[in-house]
């Protein structure tokens, strides 16, 4: 079993100098004056980032030449660099793979619907938690993400769907607005807590402090950090928790989610309850469905029991057929015990579905496109 850290943070060494998105509006207003300028370029700055989008300096013509080029360099650093971006389901898939500063390699996906657009982001590059069907887990952790970091993956997603570079319903390029947000790309979010939060907040204040997204509309996931779930139901959002269950009974979630041999999951369920009572937003349970391991229809029935139990009625299952990385033992489950292990836990009065997947061509499991280079 590997061996997990008692301290859920990576060493700050690499980590990006600070940026415009890491600060709030009071604290942006007091480093502009740091730099000389009057407090109300902080908002100027504020607006061209979060509300144009932009993090050109030749673009901010209400900034005099001579301070923008000073401000821009100070405030907001070049964070990530496109390295690569990779399309499919006919356009309406796209995923990135970035670079930062110091040679990190993270991801995020953008997915266009004929309702919505999510864009799945970052919060780590690796992840600590190892579990051992997830490409992610598999290279371990290398470092945490920078709230700005986090957030610079939104700008830049909320810039795609702006310009028209992704197709619309009708297949043709078309011009859209990023909606929804999730913490499920690379990387444990609640194991960088207090940055992963100070992303929600940036992501979720209205402009020019902001960009603006619906707290509503944003979901942080979890493989079930405990006294983290409770500390977020206490933070006074509103965003959606997905907890990774994986399966109902703790003997098998000791090996496929570690972290489980230290909350398990009646610790996990009960502050996922903790969570519901504060917030009132439905809780979503991922489902990871993989073959001969976690499908069987017992597990179905025990995991509708233990919701039902827990959760009561606002609690929703979505099953994930597994995207299997290269060369694992890992493999997705055949359709027809996916079918039955769905129909079982509805029929166990705990609503279920599966996941659409998306991408699996684009190797767009978390951490692929990482590993693969």
């Amino acid at each position: 079993m590997t061996a997990l850290p008692l301290v859920f943070d990576a060493p700050r060494g690499g980590m990006p100098p600070r940026h415009l998105a890491d600060l709030t509006a009071a604290e942006r207003a007091d480093a502009v004056t740091e730099l000389g300028e009057k407090p109300f370029r902080a908002k100027q700055l504020s607006h061209h980032y979060f509300s144009r989008l932009t993090v050109d300096p030749v673009a901010m013509t209400d900034i005099p030449a001579a301070s923008r080029e000073r401000l821009v360099a100070e405030l907001m650093p070049p964070l990530l660099t496109e390295v690569r971006a990779i399309s499919c389901d006919e356009g309406t898939t796209r995923k990135t793979l970035w670079r930062a500063h110091d040679g990190t390699l993270l991801e995020s996906v953008l997915m266009r619907y004929p309702d919505r657009a999510t864009l799945c982001i970052s919060s780590q590059a690796g992840c600590g938690m190892a579990c051992p069907f997830c490409a992610t887990g598999q290279g371990g952790l290398e470092r945490n993400m920078s709230a700005a970091e986090i957030v610079d993956q939104v700008r830049a997603a909320a810039a795609v769907m702006r310009d028209g570079l992704m197709p619309g319903p009708d297949g043709e390029p078309a011009e859209g607005r990023l909606s929804n947000i999730v913490f499920m790309g690379m990387g444990e979010p609640l194991a960088n807590y207090k940055r992963v939060v100070t992303a929600v907040r940036r992501i979720t204040a209205p402009a020019p402090d902001g960009l603006g997204i619906s707290q509503r509309s944003v979901t942080v996931s979890t493989v079930g950090l405990a006294p983290a779930i409770r500390r977020l139901a206490d933070e006074g959002l509103q965003v959606r928790l997905a907890v990774s269950l994986h399966t109902p009974d703790d003997e098998l979630r000791d090996t496929l989610v570690p972290v489980n041999n230290r909350w398990p999951v009646s610790e996990v369920l009960e502050a996922a309850r903790y969570y519901l009572d504060r917030t009132g937003r439905r809780i979503s349970i991922e489902y990871a469905l993989i073959r001969d391991m976690n499908d069987q229809p017992w597990r179905a029935d025990l995991l509708a029991k233990r919701l039902r139990e827990h959760l009561g009625h606002l609690v929703h299952v979505n099953v994930i057929p597994l995207n299997p990385t290269p060369g694992s033992k890992w493999d997705a489950s055949p359709k027809d015990v996916e079918r039955e292990f769905v129909r079982r836990v509805n029929a166990g009065g705990v609503a279920c579905t599966v996941r659409d997947t998306r991408g699996q061509e684009i190797a767009a499991a978390c951490g692929q496109l990482a590993g693969e280079s």
